[in-house]
């Protein structure tokens, strides 16, 4: 596609992903979500800003240091590094506000306390004492950072230390300090302690270790505890692999954990001198230095006990539907080859998707299984399934993405165990990632082959599965499997795109092959329309949207008069409320399930095509991935996945609306309205398929 997207507005796509995590820290400060549903809102606030610093402040960082020592580049960007570190900072203010005025108060009136920069009951200190003992003082390995070379002593990532100054009682004003490892990793967060009038108490790990820090240096005077945490640069970069790719995406995550830092997270209470001392030591540059609070790693909430039991505490059971007209059939993969099946998760039970593959490892008439695994499940029944198939004489071809961030170290354990049951494994392409979620089995009966095809919005992940959005297409369409079997023969070659001779793609939107054509067609196509005087809408949900072709595909859709809903939960570089976007409405979902689904509806005067698919509208997507969107043709199941895509823009309960500005406007019920709150909406009528 042409560029079309010079000097259009467009919003900093860092920006926009602080915007959309502050609306998880907004979730934690909303009084209608239950108590331990807001705490866990905050550990995903923290876990998705440690993630930030991971993968994009590096980006950050670097620009904004070329920009200082460039004149040239001067001229041609603008570094965000200030307007991001504001923001950060504005939002961790707030986060611990929410904390320590909102819900350790809450807590409290639940006769719940759990200690926060506060002294410790007089009646707890022997059971901490007998805890540190005989439980934590194994996994303590403190250091002087005196008697160490800087280059001796390495902070791994996002691990808790505390620095202890220390005097002695003969040299009270020569401080010397260590440093004391928090091993949260290897032992609980939080240790429950007795209650004490009826108020049940949670100490942090860390507390134990501050309660106890004299017991490792004797002799000693400690002057203060300060924790610190480094978060380190995961940006490898793995688009060049080749050859041997298992050995060199293994080399690479060893590297990760050692990447340059990217944020020192250090105690707001640390004196001056030693917070100069620290960020000499450890080769620390200001930019990366980040005031915190006492406690860090608070995305460890998300496992913080519930010694009170309480409905109230947790959101309403809402237990996954069973699809009766499934649970009748006695085999799945006969009805697939009837008619096309669709399965909205976690909503209905994913079980069936596992079921499929179970009857596909064991049925003497499956010849052959493919399957491309993004992010694998740690203990995979799909996986273990196909092992099962292999062992059964069936041909099972498996594409493992082993550049999935951060699942690398699990994707390379399935591969090896998959291979070593005799199944055949394909690894990454070079500089692609194959972020589509296809699977295909072929079952012979005599001279008759039967092609049953799994399509998906996400990974085939039961784990996932339970809290993401997502939807699954099972389906025997000739066009789109016999297309699916090309596709697979295609990913086995490990060619570059560019290289391989031209696929007819027909039914299936394949990124680096037609996904980026057929969609702007289908927009030009609702342009023409408007421009006609005909209905003209387009309907899209994502979760990133930031490629600037296609956001300038949508302005031109709203210039012309196409009303362009969107549905976008994180990053989102288009502009509302410019001339260019008169026409479009950005809205953004953060409730108990993420969503994940990516959805595509247009009008076509009429005669409405849907799509769903993999692909974000991201360069990453567009550009460098293989991605598979595909059509749903039955209209019953149409009506399915419109009438879920409704009910997400009719919510008025957590729904926002983005402004100009990026900021989180609530979406509020009309007066008389009554209020609708999508996801259990959507349970309600996925239920209702049933009747």
């Amino acid at each position: 596609m042409d560029n079309i997207s010079v000097n259009l507005p467009l919003f900093d796509r860092d920006l926009s992903w602080l915007s959309f995590n502050y609306r998880v820290l907004c979730m934690a400060n909303d009084s209608t979500v239950p108590l331990y549903e807001r705490i866990k809102f905050l550990s995903i606030f923290s876990s998705n800003l440690d993630e930030f610093f991971r993968v994009r402040m590096p980006a950050v960082l670097a620009v904004d240091h070329l920009i200082r020592t460039d004149p040239a580049a001067a001229g041609t960007a603008e570094s965000m590094l200030p307007a991001v570190q504001e923001e950060i900072s504005r939002q961790l203010g707030e986060f611990g506000q929410t904390l320590t005025q909102n819900l350790l108060p809450a807590l409290h009136n639940n006769h719940i306390h759990l200690y926060y920069n506060e002294p410790v009951h007089t009646t707890h200190k022997a059971d901490i004492r007998e805890y540190f003992l005989t439980r934590v003082l194994a996994f303590l390995q403190p250091l002087w950072l005196q008697g160490h070379k800087p280059e001796e002593v390495f902070l791994e990532n996002n691990l808790l230390y505390v620095v202890v100054s220390l005097s002695t009682a003969e040299e009270p004003d020569m401080l010397k300090y260590a440093l004391v490892n928090i091993p949260s990793n290897q032992l609980p967060r939080f240790t429950e302690l007795p209650p004490i009038d009826d108020v049940f108490y949670i100490i942090m790990l860390d507390d134990v270790i501050r309660e106890n820090v004299g017991f490792i240096f004797p002799g000693y005077t400690v002057n203060g505890c300060y924790s610190i945490k480094i978060t380190r640069d995961a940006e490898t970069d793995m688009n060049e692999l080749a050859h041997d790719v298992l050995e060199q995406v293994e080399t690479m995550i060893a590297k990760r954990e050692l990447g340059i830092p990217t944020r020192f997270l250090y105690d707001a209470a640390m004196p001056l001198a030693l917070r100069q001392l620290l960020a000499v030591y450890f080769k620390i540059l200001p930019e990366e230095m980040v005031r915190g609070g006492r406690y860090h790693n608070l995305k460890d909430l998300m496992d913080l006990p519930m010694p009170v039991k309480s409905p109230l505490f947790s959101y309403p059971r809402q237990p996954a539907v069973q699809m009766h007209t499934l649970d009748n059939v006695p085999r799945l993969l006969e009805e697939v080859l009837k008619r096309d099946i669709l399965l909205h998760a976690p909503y209905q039970r994913y079980d069936y998707i596992l079921r499929f593959f179970n009857e596909a490892a064991v049925d003497p008439a499956v010849v052959e299984i493919y399957i491309t695994l993004y992010r694998i499940a740690s203990g995979s029944q799909i996986a273990n399934a196909l092992i099962s198939a292999a062992h059964n004489g069936k041909q099972v071809t498996v594409f493992v993405e082993l550049k999935a961030r951060f699942d690398e170290a699990n994707n390379i354990r399935w591969a090896k165990k998959m291979k070593a049951a005799g199944v055949k494994i394909v690894y990454s392409i070079p500089g692609l990632k194959v972020h589509a979620k296809i699977a295909l089995v072929k079952r012979r009966r005599g001279y008759v082959w039967d092609y049953a095809g799994l399509m998906a919005t996400g990974n085939f992940n039961e784990s996932t599965a339970r809290f993401y959005t997502d939807h699954v297409l099972l389906t025997a369409h000739r066009g789109m499997t016999q297309e699916l079997e090309l596709l697979f023969l295609y990913l086995q070659t490990r060619e570059q795109p560019g290289r391989y001779s031209y696929l007819p793609f027909k039914h299936l939107l394949v990124a680096q092959f037609n996904l980026v054509d057929r969609f702007s067609e289908m927009i030009d196509r609702e342009i023409a329309n408007a421009k006609a005087g005909k209905p003209a809408c387009i309907t899209i949900k994502l979760n990133n949207l930031q490629e600037k072709d296609m956001i300038a595909k949508l302005y031109a859709a709203s210039d012309a008069g196409v009303e362009v809903r969107m549905l976008v939960r994180s990053i989102c570089c288009l502009l509302p409320e410019q001339p260019e976007s008169r026409n479009i409405t950005v809205r953004r979902i953060v409730d108990r399930y993420l969503e994940h689904a990516r959805v595509f509806i247009f009008h076509n005067d009429g005669q409405e095509e849907v799509y769903m698919g993999s692909a974000d509208w991201m360069n990453r997507n567009l550009l460098r991935r293989i991605e598979v969107c595909f059509p749903i043709y039955e209209p019953q199941l149409q009506e399915q996945l419109k009438e879920i895509i409704r009910l997400q823009l009719a919510d008025n309960t957590n729904a926002v609306m983005l402004d100009a500005n990026m900021h989180n406007v609530p979406v509020k019920p009309a007066p008389g309205e009554a209020p609708v709150n999508a996801q259990m909406a959507i349970h309600a009528y996925v239920e209702a398929l049933n009747h």
